[in-house]
């Protein structure tokens, strides 16, 4: 019962933190998943599952808190579903000894781009009125949906970043929009996986667990995308990616020492105090700006 409320927890930690960043939920469980000591197809596929019922939810939340673009979500989503489905298949033809320390590197490496984008790049400039092209995002659904099934997580962690980087969408309507699509891309990949496996491995109370924390922090995760601290976010996340899969890669590989985890905890470390300082900035900035605006602008006064 102990380990059901851990996984339930894991499942509301990081549906909070996906649709706050517009990704991690399944990075964030993943890890955690193999670090529990389940093989890495049954862990994509057990994520996958209870994704299915956590994007529904967090899709139409994001829709309602008007956050959702249709347009991006109908040009992205099926290329997605097509490149999850692939990557499904190709996960459970890899023997888990071979597969654990694979989606392990895939993981870390998220992990490393959620930090490079969140604590250390400025925010992109968005050009008002204007969207990505089709050309841009079959290619990029199709590659972030093979990402996700064979890491057991990557929808957001490529989608997410693109888009942003692209400037061509505000970024509460890119995150909403990547929740959205990532309903096919999950039900495309939970079909792949229960074609290929059946359902061995898979437990049901992991999945169920999942899907119960991710449900009930959905909507308060929409709501937060436009509260939250996102470079201490990525951080925080991106802290327990490099730690935990950094644990899997060195024990594969039998070079597990105990002065690697002192230096990542110095690494992380460090990263919450820069994501700290900047988002001091970023308010700092921010109240900046709107002094200087009401000085410019000074409400007329009645006689």
């Amino acid at each position: 019962m102990e380990r059901v409320i851990i996984f339930a927890l894991v499942g509301l930690a990081a549906q909070l933190v996906d649709g706050s960043l517009g990704m991690a939920y399944g990075v964030t469980s993943s890890t955690l998943l193999l670090a529990a000591g389940i093989a890495p197809a049954a862990a994509s596929a057990s994520v996958h599952l209870a994704e299915i019922g956590t994007t529904a939810v967090s899709g139409f939340s994001h829709w309602r808190f008007g956050n959702v673009d249709w347009g991006v979500v109908a040009r992205i989503a099926a290329p997605g579903a097509i490149g999850a489905f692939l990557g499904a298949t190709v996960l459970t033809n890899l023997s888990t000894e071979s597969a654990t320390p694979w989606m392990a590197l895939i993981l870390l490496a998220l992990g490393v781009y959620i930090i490079s984008r969140f604590v250390f790049r400025k925010p992109p400039k968005i050009k008002a009125g204007s969207r990505p092209r089709t050309a841009f995002l079959a290619p990029l659904g199709l590659f972030a949906g093979f990402v996700d099934a064979t890491g057991g997580g990557g929808w957001g962690p490529v989608a997410t970043p693109s888009l942003l980087s692209s400037g061509k969408l505000d970024p509460r309507r890119v995150i909403g929009s990547v929740s959205a699509a990532e309903f096919a891309v999950t039900l495309a990949a939970s079909l792949g996986f229960l074609l290929a496996l059946g359902t061995q491995g898979i437990q049901l109370s992991i999945v169920l667990a999942l899907l119960a924390g991710g449900v009930v922090a959905a909507p308060f995760a929409a709501y937060l995308v436009r509260k939250v601290s996102l470079p201490l976010l990525g951080a925080l996340v991106g802290g327990v990616i490099l730690v935990t899969n950094t644990r899997t890669i060195t024990r594969a590989f039998d070079v597990e020492q105990v002065w690697i985890y002192g230096v990542l905890a110095v690494i992380w470390a460090t990263l919450i105090v820069v994501a700290v300082r900047k988002n001091r900035e970023h308010k700092a900035a921010a109240a900046a700006d709107e002094a200087t605006a009401v000085e410019q602008d000074p409400e007329p006064t009645t006689v």
